[in-house]
């Protein structure tokens, strides 16, 4: 069920830059792609109950410019993102940083290599998303590197105005790296799981679950792809969209503008 439409306030609360990751994996049979979703607990203060991509706002600290990368330098993500070159390695090391709080899910490695064991890590990701450390300080001290070489731009969504917590959300696309595994284990979800992403649209269709705007039209994007490679391949060009709720006689409809 879609919110009723509201006025924006006069002055609406400025978004929270954030980052989201789209993981996805080949199913086995070879018919398709998988995303990772997980249902977020409802007492969670925004998008309580509801069935989202791994990610979160950026810290500050996600700014720092001695980790250590490989892949597209800041300068090419903050083309691609239409943003400042500092706020676009923020960005990009707070996606890998969530996704491994989130999801177990570490995009990182050595030059040549990608991390394929995160278990042994288990005790940083616990700091981490306890805010004690640092991504930087954790990549440093592992011996390890940001691999920004394994995700893809995919979009930008903005909460609308009239919502009381709002996010610029940029959304990252990654395969699931050989060997790892993706998990729900974060007190921020109630449930997580890979499906295929007409599955988890038909689920939401017939009330079983709920998506946003944003997850529902990735998911539908996604669903296109029948591989992995086809996802990673394909070139986006990123635009800022903000969904509205608008009365449309008896019906409520999304709007993205």
């Amino acid at each position: 069920m879609l919110p009723s439409p509201k006025e924006p306030p006069p002055q609406p609360v400025p978004a929270k830059d954030s980052a989201t990751v789209v993981l996805v994996r080949d199913v086995e049979d070879g018919s398709g792609v998988e995303v990772f979703l997980q249902r977020r607990v409802r007492s969670m203060a925004f998008a309580a109950g509801m069935t989202v991509f791994p990610g979160g706002g950026v810290d500050q600290r996600d700014a720092d410019a001695s980790i250590g990368w490989v892949g597209p330098p800041p300068a090419e993500w903050a083309r691609w993102f239409s943003c400042s070159e500092p706020l676009a390695r923020a960005l990009v090391c707070a996606v890998v940083r969530e996704a491994f709080e989130e999801s177990g899910v570490l995009l990182a490695g050595t030059g040549s290599s990608v991390v394929a064991d995160t278990g042994v890590y288990a005790d940083a990701r616990a700091a981490l998303t306890s805010g004690e450390l640092s991504l930087a300080s954790f990549l440093a001290e592992s011996g390890l590197v940001l691999r920004a070489d394994l995700l893809r731009p995919w979009a930008n969504w903005v909460t609308p105005e009239e919502e009381p917590r709002r996010y610029d959300a940029r959304f990252f696309v990654a395969a699931l790296p050989e060997g790892q595994v993706a998990d729900g284990a974060t007190t921020e979800v109630e449930s997580a799981h890979w499906q295929r992403p007409e599955d988890a649209i038909a689920d939401a269709e017939a009330g079983r679950v709920g998506l946003m705007p944003p997850t529902w039209c990735t998911l539908s994007e996604i669903s296109r792809f029948s591989s992995v490679a086809e996802v990673l391949a394909c070139e986006r060009r990123i635009r800022r969209i903000m969904p509205r709720f608008v009365q449309d006689g008896e019906r409520i409809v999304v709007k993205l503008s």
